[in-house]
């Protein structure tokens, strides 16, 4: 018996958790926050820097699934500085998800992904937490296709998908690889760095490549599809 229990600010993790439960058939609830994150992005960064200064988190409206009736509980949120947003942080006070299989998914800007799941690991020693599925907030349109994938690869729904390949041995970055790189990443309101090394392998339709990314201090990873320009999946620091 699957649940999905989901924190979205915008509504764009919201979409995921939606395609999910369109997917599978399981039941699921949103999280809400009390007072919501609702000003644009300067002012949730500056209430969100406000509360983490002052030791505080948001209060969240009553959550009436009880996870005690589920085997597998799939948690949303989107990333917040590398984590995941503080109402999720408030509904694991008194969640202990003891014995349950936790499938996190997320939203992110560059990436979060590693990191939020560690941190769920930290916060819940008793639960098994396993690897879950995340997505740029400027990629939705490749939610659908990528959620299927996961379900299946997880078990989670009946299918069959191809196998990924592995990646190519890392080596050198030439000068066409470095161009897939800048036109993937230049567009992102921040830098990220400069690719030194990548690897490489086919997948359905394109390429992939993982960049090693200012001498190995991040990994950015990229698509490449025939008559698109390529773009970034996630950045894993």
């Amino acid at each position: 018996k699957m649940l999905i229990l989901c924190y979205s600010q915008n509504g764009t993790t919201k979409t995921v958790a939606q395609e999910i439960q369109k997917q599978t058939g399981a039941d699921i609830e949103f999280i809400e926050a009390v007072k919501p994150y609702d000003g644009d992005f300067g002012a949730t960064v500056e209430r969100w820097q406000q509360e983490q200064k002052d030791g505080v988190l948001p209060e969240i409206k009553e959550v009436k699934s009880n996870v005690a009736d589920y085997d597998v509980i799939f948690l949303g949120y989107p990333i917040w500085g590398g984590c995941y947003a503080p109402p999720i942080t408030k509904y694991l006070e008194n969640q202990k998800f003891e014995g349950k299989k936790l499938v996190p998914f997320c939203t992110f800007g560059s990436g979060g992904l590693a990191t939020g799941t560690q941190a769920l690991k930290e916060a819940l020693p008793k639960a098994k937490v396993i690897e879950g599925y995340g997505c740029r907030a400027a990629r939705m349109s490749a939610v659908p296709a990528e959620v299927e994938r996961f379900l299946i690869a997880g078990g989670y729904k009946e299918g069959t998908i191809a196998t990924m390949p592995d990646f190519s041995a890392s080596k050198p970055v030439t000068e066409s690889d470095v161009e897939i790189f800048n036109k993937a990443c230049s567009s992102y309101q921040f830098p990220l760095g400069t690719p030194s090394a990548v690897a490489s392998r086919e997948i359905e339709g394109g390429t992939e490549y993982k960049f090693s990314v200012n001498n190995g201090s991040s990994t950015i990873y990229v698509i490449d599809m025939p008559g698109k320009d390529p773009e970034f999946t996630e950045v894993v620091r």
